[in-house]
């Protein structure tokens, strides 16, 4: 079944006269059901745990809309709070951590493979969707890529610019560079018990990727990206690896081969017919259409949606935001950028 599904066809590089279809964090805020289901669980990170509730707001989006990928919901910030990190969320504001500011710091974190007990609940929920997704619906299972998830776990919090880890990086680089490798390790052995569990694909978000530049794009990008996707084709060569190294400006460039994966996720930064020409040529893209237009639809929205499905019309491609749908988008503009994608 696997190799009927869109979204499947288009990642071993089928070019469809329109593509597949799915929006990141297509659960979530925006929805009155998904904002019913968190009421119920009381708060985000136990939405996150509680894999029947989980399950139901990932299904939400495909019930209403039939996209052709269904992401699982969880938070990219699991990993960290599997490795010992203190993690709560702040109405409003998102997401705080303990901080990891030194050696004496990072020795209180566990060992990569003590994540799963942890863990154990997201694996559930992939279990319940790989049995009461459609069929024809591909499941997306998912992690934040290493500098990303370090930034959050330096700082606390999301920042700006990423200073934090920055200082890290260049005032204790052993410690820095010991902080990567272990969530490194951590993301394989996730992603991996997710495919285990009924993953048909997984993507690797790296939301702060164009915060580095150069040889630490290089070195903190790339490389252990290259080292996740290469882990995960040993042991699971036939699931496809889509890769987001968000603002990578030219270092979209070359990022498939470079790194292994089978599509390369574009930010809305960059121009589709740049990316069709400098990316796509190397496989599969998605992307790339603005998330503001989900709030200001309206006939922009739709000349948007058509012309960047004309832009990646020559090669292999799975439409999809620049970025996430945020909570002020409005549902009924979701339908409108479907009917101007599928006709």
């Amino acid at each position: 079944m696997a190799e009927t599904k869109k979204l499947m066809r288009a990642l071993k590089g089928e070019i469809m006269d329109v593509p597949p279809v799915w929006l990141m964090r297509q659960a979530g805020r925006y929805l009155p059901e998904y904002r019913e289901t968190r009421a119920k669980a009381g708060d985000f990170l136990s939405l996150c745990y509680n894999p029947e509730l989980a399950a139901e707001v990932t299904l939400q989006p495909i019930r209403r809309y039939g996209f052709d990928g269904s992401i699982l919901f969880a938070d990219i910030l699991l990993v960290p709070d599997a490795l010992g990190a203190d993690l709560w969320f702040v109405t409003g504001e998102g997401p705080r951590l303990s901080t990891i500011t030194g050696a004496d710091d990072f020795a209180k974190l566990k060992p990569a493979d003590a994540i799963h007990e942890t863990l154990s609940p997201i694996y559930e929920t992939v279990k319940i969707l790989a049995r009461e997704l459609p069929a024809e619906t591909t499941l997306i299972g998912f992690a934040g890529a290493p500098w990303t998830v370090a930034t959050y776990m330096i700082a606390g919090r999301g920042t700006p610019d990423q200073a934090p880890a920055h200082a890290l990086m260049r005032e204790d680089p052993a410690t820095f560079d010991a902080l990567m490798d272990r969530i490194t390790e951590a993301t394989i052995l996730y992603l991996s018990a997710q495919i285990d569990a009924g993953a048909e694909v997984v993507k690797l978000f790296d939301s702060w990727a164009g915060s580095l530049r150069g040889e630490a794009f290089d070195k903190y990008a790339t490389a252990p990206a290259k080292r996740i996707i290469s882990a995960l084709k040993a042991r699971y060569p036939h699931v496809p690896v889509i890769a987001f190294p968000r603002e990578a400006g030219d270092a979209y460039i070359g990022f498939h081969a470079a790194t292994g994966a089978d599509c390369v996720a574009i930010d809305n930064s960059v121009d589709s017919d740049w990316a069709a020409a400098n990316v796509q040529k190397d496989g599969c893209v998605q992307g790339n259409l603005s998330p503001a237009l989900m709030i200001e639809g309206g006939q922009r929205l739709i000349d948007e949606t058509k012309r960047i499905k004309a832009a990646f019309a020559g090669g292999p491609h799975i439409f999809n935001l620049g970025h996430g749908i945020t909570p002020e988008a409005d549902p009924e503009n979701v339908h409108v950028m479907l009917e101007a994608l599928r006709g």
